[in-house]
């Protein structure tokens, strides 16, 4: 396997951020969610018009993970303002990292968070926090590896279904 490669996408690349982002949820949560659900939130919070925005945010970054000639992942993080919840400028949240189920277990998770370990130093961030699905047990158990408690839980509306996430923060 060839060297995981992290670039910083970029807008011309609206159409792959799109296809990875939606790709990578629907692996990750369609077996535990309802059809309906599920569609409601890729066409409502990964449409294009969506992902400008995101893209456009200057206090949000996104990364492409390319392996082998293809996208196998993505990571967004958020500081400042642009932070979903706690909203502490000393402080950067990891929002989403995704990789394509076939590239599970390959590192490829691993060197997307270092990329955002590596941004909040940067941006000179006093901690990284995050929420994850409570049920979601192959990321937490990935979060727990990395250093980072369990702090507080949140409600995630997925359509229809609150869902509760398990807010978590690490230290730098």
């Amino acid at each position: 396997m060839n060297t995981t490669k992290i670039t910083k996408v970029a807008p011309s690349e609206i159409n792959q951020l799109q296809q990875i982002s939606k790709q990578t949820f629907s692996e990750t949560f369609s077996e535990s969610n309802t059809e309906k659900n599920l569609l409601n939130y890729l066409e409502k919070n990964l449409s294009k018009e969506k992902l400008w925005e995101e893209l456009a945010n200057t206090d949000s970054q996104f990364y492409f993970a390319e392996t082998d000639r293809k996208i196998t992942g993505y990571l967004k993080v958020n500081f400042g303002d642009s932070q979903t919840e706690l909203k502490d400028s000393s402080a950067l949240e990891i929002e989403r990292i995704y990789v394509v189920n076939e590239y599970h277990g390959k590192g490829i998770a691993q060197v997307l968070y270092a990329k955002a370990i590596d941004t909040a130093n940067d941006l000179g961030a006093e901690y990284v926090w995050l929420g994850v699905w409570e049920e979601n047990q192959r990321a937490i158990s990935f979060y727990k590896k990395n250093g980072f408690v369990e702090f507080d839980k949140h409600i995630f509306k997925l359509g229809d279904d609150e869902q509760t996430d398990i807010m978590m923060k690490l230290k730098l």
